[in-house]
């Protein structure tokens, strides 16, 4: 029975034979690539990080170079590169001027724990981008949005995090919850949690302006972080007034409003916050602000710098239990400094864009033409293809809406045909480099794989 099941408007039977052919073939054309896994025995689970393994394919890609908005793997396949190391690569791989950063930054020494001149140039530069705070340098997004939450809790002197269901955060321990009939619990599956994630937290479905209100007035909660748009699954776009209710209510009861912009970045120079006018007390973006190089930023408004001077004032001496070594050395701000002036640019956000839109129009097309009850979604540079039949609300849609088996299906089928999307979910990113015909590709290789499952 389980095999006629449809699964997003696919038979369940037709996914399964469509992914043993798709993976039989991906195997046959890597013969290279499994030679060389399989006599790497020094990673744990055969890979130097264990989610290089989340891809659907049956091993993981080896890839051998990449450039602009194209990845090589080791048994010479060429694969227009749509996934762009999940945001981190955005701009396309090893833009030329934070290539050149690079080169000469590397006869400079790589890490100090001092500041440079350059790090003085790339603090205004954060600034003009993305707005007035004062800034701070991590490696992840993950580490700033940590640190965001230390200050958050020292300046309110309340203990927990509110947080959306289905949201990202990175690996940041107390945003790792869910909700399970009205109550907040610890996401399942987390391996050696340091303390339960529900005692640190409250999670709330995005878009419910009168769940926060109600978190809020407990007076337990310090911070509400939330990404502009829902980016972790299936894509949610906020509803009408929603950020604006959410700035309010924060003011209303004496929380702290962190926009986090590690995906949303894609929305435009300075982020969703910037070209949509949001007004964050913090700010974090990642993953592609350094042109690809490990770095994370986050900054405050002035007024909660004041109310953290006042705080280091009256704490005992002692460390803050922020910070690390490593993070605000030379070559990052080499690359953040390349990056904010020459590549993450009104022009190159302009193209993106313009290939974004093509993309979605092409996808949209697709599935109108195959009658599938799928839709399609857009934030700026960011691209998403859901198989549900209509926009989605919160996070708990955004779970209903999920089909790995379908989505993991069509993603091996894109492989095959030489495009890459992000492993996770079906996110797609339009960098400055990508071409109208790599766009085309993808839509075309879409609407072949589509149409195999949708059964012609």
């Amino acid at each position: 029975m389980g095999q006629d099941r449809l699964i997003g408007g696919v038979a369940a039977a037709r996914i399964a034979a469509f992914r043993a052919r798709e993976d039989a073939a991906f195997r046959a054309a890597r013969p290279r690539t499994q030679a060389a896994l399989a006599a790497a025995t020094d990673f744990l689970d055969g890979v130097p990080l264990h989610w290089m393994k989340d891809w659907p394919q049956p091993f993981p890609i080896l890839v051998a170079a990449a450039e602009g908005a194209t990845l090589r793997d080791v048994d010479g396949h060429e694969l227009d590169d749509f996934c762009l190391g999940d945001t981190g690569s955005m701009f396309g791989h090893s833009p030329p001027p934070v290539a050149r950063a690079i080169r000469d930054q590397a006869g400079r020494g790589l890490t100090y724990m001092l500041p440079s001149e350059a790090a003085l140039r790339a603090g205004r530069l954060l600034t003009q981008v993305f707005g007035p705070f004062l800034w701070q340098i991590a490696t992840t997004a993950t580490d700033a949005n940590r640190n965001a939450l230390r200050v958050a809790r020292a300046v309110t002197g309340r203990p927990k995090i509110l947080v959306f269901r289905g949201a990202y955060h990175g690996s940041v321990d107390e945003t790792m919850v869910t909700l399970e009939n009205g109550r907040t619990m610890a996401q399942p599956g987390l391996l050696g949690a340091p303390f339960d994630a529900a005692a640190a937290a409250v999670c709330v479905e995005f878009n419910d302006l009168a769940g926060v209100e109600a978190a809020l007035a407990t007076g337990e909660v310090a911070a509400v972080l939330t990404e502009p748009v829902m980016t972790n699954s299936c894509m949610v776009l906020p509803a009408p007034g929603f950020h604006d209710g959410l700035r309010a209510l924060c003011d209303r009861h004496g929380a702290l409003l962190v926009i986090d912009e590690t995906h949303t970045i894609s929305s435009g120079r300075g982020g969703y916050t910037r070209v949509h006018g949001l007004s964050p007390d913090m700010f974090v973006v990642g993953k592609c602000v350094a042109g690809g190089m490990p770095t994370g930023v986050w900054g405050m408004t002035a007024a909660v710098e004041d109310r953290l001077r006042a705080v280091h004032a009256a704490r005992l001496a002692g460390r803050t239990g922020m910070g690390t070594t490593l993070s605000a050395n030379p070559m990052q701000f080499a690359c953040l400094e390349a990056t904010l002036s020459e590549v993450m640019t009104e022009a190159n956000y302009a193209r993106m864009e313009a290939g974004a839109a093509r993309l979605e129009a092409g996808l949209a097309a697709a599935i109108a033409r195959l009658g599938l009850p799928w839709h399609v979604v857009r934030v700026g540079a960011r691209v998403e293809f859901i198989c549900w039949p209509a926009p989605l609300a919160n996070g708990a849609e955004a779970e209903l809406a999920h089909a790995p088996a379908l989505e993991a299906a069509i993603h091996a089928g894109l492989v095959n045909r030489g495009c890459l999307i992000a492993p996770f979910h079906n996110m797609m990113l339009v960098s400055p480099v990508t071409t109208q015909a790599q766009i085309d590709r993808l839509v075309a290789a879409f609407g072949e794989v589509a149409g195999e499952l949708a059964g012609g």
